[in-house]
């Protein structure tokens, strides 16, 4: 593969479980050499996580497996006299250091911004956490599930009934990570201009609330509280999720032309002649009896005719899959979303892990090498 943006960066990586994992394994994937510095004989707490005991037993966990491929892994005690000193070797040559302990714990070792910036002034120091560095917060613990509670993200989730819902994926880890992830691309092209380094103190539930979107912006600008609603998209009608012969298909048609297109397609051209669907407005205030109507004539066909249909005539529309149903996606195969490496306890079973979304000249971001076993770069770094 040519030569990726990322290329001749070093990460030192202190992180565990996901948000930190994450971002390290996407600044992985665009050519950082990340180094994960892990508890002897424990490792990341990740490694222990997963549906299958054999593989936690191993310290090789599913969910390490899942954001740790192309990392190295280095066993260091960063309350001993050796660890310290090979920790500081590693910070004076990296340009970027990454953790999410607890606001200060870091500074508590020994290591505050003022020492660190004296062992590296080019140093990028990230620092996850939960609330951030600073604030009443800013102590206290905080996993996935308390930021999508803390954020009102699980007050929009589900439906009146259902509410409040956790998502079903750890949403706030993952936008954390990212967000990390983006602020350390920033960092490192401010450097290029100024030599210096820089302190990145980001906090989880600030992103995660961000990352909201119109929820946030329209109460924010016009004073509407959101409320749950379920598979339907506040914003638009129709827009959410629909009946078909065989299963829901989503469906939309957030705009005028799209909304007369479905029409016509469906079967039903008289529609957007009806006072009631002829605007946008109009048809978000009727939104129960228009669902109704497009629901009576999708049941027509199946959720797969539909989508090749719709979206063949430029109305977004899809099928809803179960994640097995997406990761077989032909959609995937051709961009080489899916890496096969080998698993990392030396046994002939394969290891399949997702990139990023993101082709570099048309080439898909693939990790170098499995998940490291904990502590098998420990000798690459004794010495330094």
């Amino acid at each position: 593969m040519q030569q990726l943006p990322l290329d001749g960066v070093k990460v030192v990586d202190l992180t565990s479980v996901l948000a930190g994992p994450y971002c390290s394994y996407q600044l992985m994937l665009f050519g950082a050499e990340v180094v994960k510095v892990e508890l002897p004989g424990s490792g990341d707490l990740a490694r222990r996580l997963g549906p299958d005991d054999e593989l936690n037993r191993d310290r090789i966990g599913a969910s390490f497996l899942a954001q740790n491929a192309g990392k190295k892994s280095v066993e260091l005690d960063l309350k001993s006299l050796a660890g310290r000193m090979a920790f500081e070797a590693m910070v004076t040559g990296a340009d970027v250091l990454l953790e999410n302990f607890r606001a200060g714990v870091l500074a508590r070792l020994g290591y505050d911004r003022d020492r660190l910036r004296e062992l590296n002034p080019r140093l990028i120091y990230c620092a996850i956490s939960g609330f951030g560095q600073s604030g009443p917060m800013s102590g206290a613990p905080a996993y996935d599930q308390i930021i999508q509670g803390l954020s009102g993200m699980m007050s929009v989730t589900g439906t009146p009934d259902t509410v409040p819902m956790r998502v079903g994926f750890p949403v706030c880890d993952t936008i954390g990570g990212l967000m990390a992830a983006m602020a350390i691309c920033a960092a490192l092209a401010g450097r290029h201009r100024t030599g210096r380094g820089s302190f990145l103190d980001l906090s989880m539930l600030e992103a995660s609330i961000s990352a909201m979107g119109w929820t946030v912006s329209n109460y924010l600008v016009s004073g509407v509280e959101p409320e749950p609603m379920g598979d339907q998209n506040a914003t638009a009608a129709p827009s959410g999720t629909f009946e078909t012969a065989d299963g829901p298909l989503n469906i939309a048609a957030n705009q005028q032309t799209q909304f007369e297109t479905l029409c016509r397609l469906i079967g039903r051209p008289e529609l957007p002649a009806d006072p009631r669907f002829a605007l946008p407005e109009g048809r978000k205030a009727h939104r129960k009896a228009l669902n109704a109507e497009l629901n009576d004539a999708l049941r027509a066909r199946t959720a797969l005719e539909w989508e090749e249909l719709l979206s063949g005539h430029g109305v977004p529309a899809a099928r809803i899959l179960t994640v097995p149903q997406a990761l077989a996606l032909d959609q995937l195969r051709h961009r080489g979303f899916l890496t096969e490496l080998s698993f990392p306890d030396g046994t002939d079973r394969r290891l399949t892990v997702t990139g990023n979304g993101v082709l570099v000249d048309d080439e898909p971001l693939r990790p170098p090498a499995s998940p490291p076993r904990l502590g098998a770069h420990n000798e690459e770094y004794a010495h330094e």
